[in-house]
């Protein structure tokens, strides 16, 4: 028995919205090795001397590809720009995991909030798509939404600011 690509790929998303460092699995038939540095070391090597060249799917990019994709040096500039400098008293609400970012519960609602928009603990602020299952995301603090970092319907990465509060 062999991984195949989706399997892959979903081991490298399980990896990081966990934020394990490192994951090894072998078996008799291979072993693979998935380490997060700022290389983005992905690794798979067959323990006896053949090796198995997995299909790509055609619409889709590789699984390494995908990985780098995540966490390369211009994302982080980019999650850099997009963070104000001087948040001053606010507090960031980030993301607590990997997936897609949606200001409402469906495109004929309203956003859950909107800057200036007063809001109270455990109220739910976003939802976040990740595998096919919908979250709701609580606001940890009362308070008052001061600016919304991400754009609706985009990916997120884990620990991506999404909204400043002033709190009360």
């Amino acid at each position: 028995m062999s991984m195949k690509p989706k399997e892959l790929q979903e081991l490298i998303e399980f990896i990081n919205q966990t934020g394990l460092e490192e994951v090894k699995i072998e078996t008799d038939k291979f072993k693979i090795s998935v380490k997060r540095s700022p290389e983005n070391v992905v690794s798979a090597q067959p323990i006896q001397q053949y090796t198995q060249q997995l299909p790509t799917p055609v619409q889709q990019q590789p699984v390494a590809q995908q990985q780098t994709a995540v966490t390369t040096p211009q994302t982080e500039a980019k999650k850099e720009e997009t963070t104000p400098a001087n948040t001053g008293n606010y507090i960031t609400v980030k993301s607590p995991m990997i997936g897609t970012f949606y200001r409402s519960a469906n495109p004929e609602t309203p956003p859950f909030v909107n800057v200036g928009d007063a809001i109270k603990e455990e109220e739910t602020i976003c939802i976040i798509e990740a595998m096919k299952l919908f979250n709701e995301i609580e606001s940890d603090v009362s308070g008052k939404i001061v600016k919304v970092l991400v754009e609706n319907a985009t990916p997120v990465e884990y620990d991506q600011p999404l909204f400043l509060i002033e709190p009360n």
